[in-house]
């Protein structure tokens, strides 16, 4: 067994821990670290693949900036885990039945015959950057604006779940200050003045 195989299948070991571990463990922030791990170990077997560029991507994007957002919604958002406990036994049955058949699935696709590549390929180009870019801007690129705007939705929905309304928190109401007057905030009161002889 050479070095690169070594490397992938540790690679892959983690990947699949890890990714066990974003959909079993029951803390959001531990499933987002556990999804986070997942992404960089994705990124070490792209660049074992020679595809450099969708590898730093992944990093770059994914880990830098979307899962921070996920992070960061969920912290703010402060979610109440215990009924997500409460549940977790009683839907398990039914959770391994379902990975079970998505499993079954994937292989039988993966077995099929448009995955049975007899031929070799013909050579990948020097530069994937470029041929990833001239595929999608050309052949993917509606797709590629679709996403975009899926993306931007799902951050205008994260800055609206985050500025929910809170009973506890205070609020400037401003036709109110407009519109105060002088007896509303000030009240004079008369004090006899002190002599040295009280003091």
């Amino acid at each position: 067994m050479i070095f690169e195989q070594i490397i992938f299948y540790l690679f892959s070991a983690v990947l699949v821990t890890a990714a066990v571990g974003m959909v079993t463990v029951r803390n959001p922030v531990y499933a987002a670290l556990c999804l986070i791990l997942s992404f960089f170990t994705s990124a070490a077997l792209w660049l074992l693949l020679e595809a450099e560029f969708l590898g730093i991507v992944l990093v770059l994007v994914y880990v830098g900036a979307v899962m921070v957002l996920f992070l960061f919604v969920i912290m703010m958002l402060d979610l109440n885990i215990d009924p997500l406990k409460e549940g977790f036994a009683k839907y398990a049955p039914v959770g391994f039945l379902v990975a079970g058949v998505i499993a079954v699935e994937m292989i039988m696709v993966l077995r099929s015959a448009p995955f049975q590549i007899a031929t070799p390929r013909a050579p990948a180009p020097e530069n994937n950057t470029e041929a990833l870019g001239a595929i999608l801007y050309t052949n993917y690129v509606y797709p590629f604006e679709i996403a975009a705007v899926i993306l931007v939705v799902a951050i205008i929905a994260a800055i609206v779940l985050t500025l929910r309304r809170r009973p506890d928190s205070r609020k400037q109401d401003i036709s109110e200050q407009v519109q105060v007057k002088r007896e509303d905030r000030v009240r004079l009161v008369k004090m006899k003045s002190e002599t040295k002889e009280q003091a």
